[in-house]
């Protein structure tokens, strides 16, 4: 199995499966209750100029992340 990405690894406009959490913090718990479990495909939509905030989109709705929190998402291309 390839090596899990981080949000950070990926562009606007590409595509990816999440596979798991890196942690079990209470934050990686909020996101698991918005719907971001394994096998949710989200697409990155786009970076702030400073590159805080990451916008992402998953089962039809768009997310805004501080990448620092997003990190906690375990990624794989589609």
């Amino acid at each position: 199995m390839p090596t899990p990405l981080r949000p950070r690894d990926l562009r606007p406009g590409e595509r990816a499966r999440v596979v798991g959490y890196a942690d079990q913090s209470l934050y990686s718990q909020r996101l698991v209750s918005l719907g971001l479990t394994a096998g949710t495909e989200l697409e990155m939509r786009r970076r702030a100029p400073l590159g805080d905030p990451v916008e992402i989109r998953f089962r039809g709705y768009s997310l805004a992340l501080r990448p620092s929190e997003a990190d906690c998402l375990l990624l794989e291309r589609t």
